[in-house]
């Protein structure tokens, strides 16, 4: 299994418009984010991440030329709206997309993007996709996916976890039996927001306290916001965490 770390920004990506904060001005290419994506390959499988805004360039900046299924972690702008671009995938691939994703996600996916849904001649002016409602654990292209029920405030979200590897972003609280699933786990990948508290985000120290309970053999946090500077935050972490940034590639021995 391949990661790649399509974005790693919060909603606003850094920089973010009209700041001119040290990061926001900064010449590291880490502390350039983009909103919040991960790619996994899996025996030669693309299975994205949700869709973030700059999905298309995020594509061209890392040679993305194929997609062969979507799980989303929510509907909220930076995680679906660069939902249409699926549609130059189907003209690669020849074929529709499966998107996995809750009842709620789903239901707002076909209100927001209703020309998509809509009866009508097929073509390339919209995606071709295959809904599919998640309830329970599932298997795709041979890996394991488990869905992990996280809160995002009070709105009930989805992480995943893939074989010895999950994903949980926009977290703000995590029940003790949903916990229990990010056990045993090679990586963890979780939204770390900022240094202060947040009402719907984890913030960098509530982060670092979880993944001190349920103990990764390595961790890196994401949507991550312009109060982090990359160089500086890297050196405030314990040896197994790391700060993610766009690009970032990592190699996951032994998935199943």
């Amino acid at each position: 299994m391949r990661l790649l770390f399509m974005g790693t920004g919060t909603s606003h990506g850094v920089p973010m418009i009209g700041c001119s904060c040290p990061v926001c001005t900064s010449k590291d290419p880490r502390n350039k984010r983009t909103r919040s994506s991960l790619l996994i390959t899996y025996q030669d499988k693309n299975i994205l991440i949700d869709t973030a805004t700059e999905l298309r360039l995020q594509a061209l900046s890392f040679n993305v030329a194929h997609v062969d299924a979507v799980l989303y972690t929510h509907f909220h702008a930076d995680h679906v709206f660069g939902f249409d671009d699926l549609r130059r995938f189907n003209h690669l691939q020849g074929a529709a997309i499966p998107v996995y994703a809750n009842a709620h996600t789903i239901a707002e996916l076909k209100e927001c993007f209703a020309y998509v849904f809509r009866d009508g001649p097929k073509g390339g002016g919209k995606p071709q996709i295959i809904p599919r409602l998640i309830t329970s654990p599932f298997d795709l292209f041979g890996l394991s996916i488990q869905p992990i029920k996280v809160y995002h405030g009070e709105m009930p979200i989805l992480g995943y976890r893939l074989a010895n590897v999950a994903y949980v972003t926009d977290c703000s609280s995590i029940s003790p039996s949903e916990q229990e699933l990010l056990h045993d786990l090679d990586i963890l990948i979780l939204g770390a927001l900022r240094y202060r508290p947040h009402p719907t985000h984890f913030n960098l120290e509530q982060a670092l306290q979880l993944i001190e309970e349920v103990k990764p053999r390595r961790a890196w946090l994401t949507h991550l916001a312009h109060a982090f500077d990359h160089a500086q935050v890297e050196k405030e972490l314990p040896p197994h965490v790391g700060l993610a940034y766009d690009g970032l590639a990592i190699e996951v021995p032994d998935a199943t």
